[in-house]
């Protein structure tokens, strides 16, 4: 099938479906606004990929994942996600008996910190925290292994 008429495909189906869209991103993000981007954001990627799509007929299938996809990705940059990073940190300052080791955690780069809390004091594997974080596989375990490094420095544990 002609890029084109997937194109069109992928357009009427969005046009048609527009309000469905809403509603589902809305289900995700409980504000007009974020719901308006992410189905914003998902029109422009389904567009921008239309060539993908493999079975017209299961167009509607499609962009409703891409619109929980851009739902999800809005939820992980909102200030709530970042609320709830920060009562996580709370949470965790109080069981951190190190002062040291709190002080360098602070240090690190919030990715990088998130990785280090769900891996050592949340006991996941690294391919859970890849799926949770949206993250590649390898691109964890750099990000892991760079931070150890740098509380290892921190904390001047030199062997």
């Amino acid at each position: 099938m002609k890029s084109d008429n997937k194109e069109k495909i992928v357009s009427d189906a969005l046009l048609a479906g527009y309000q469905k869209y809403y509603r589902m991103a809305y289900s995700y993000v409980r504000n007009e606004a974020d719901a308006m981007d992410v189905v914003q954001e998902a029109s422009y990627k389904a567009i921008y990929n239309a060539s993908k799509l493999r079975n017209p007929e299961y167009v509607d299938t499609w962009i409703g994942r891409i619109v929980i996809n851009a739902a999800m990705e809005v939820l992980r940059k909102s200030s709530r996600f970042e609320q709830e990073i920060a009562d996580e940190d709370a949470s965790y300052e109080t069981e951190f008996a190190d002062l040291d080791l709190r002080e360098a955690l602070e240090h690190l780069d919030p990715k990088d910190r998130s990785i280090i809390e769900l891996r050592f004091f949340e006991d996941l594997d690294l391919n859970s925290i890849s799926n949770m974080l949206g993250e590649n596989l390898s691109t964890v375990k750099s990000r892991l292994y760079r931070a150890l490094r740098k509380l290892k420095l921190d904390l001047g544990d030199e062997g």
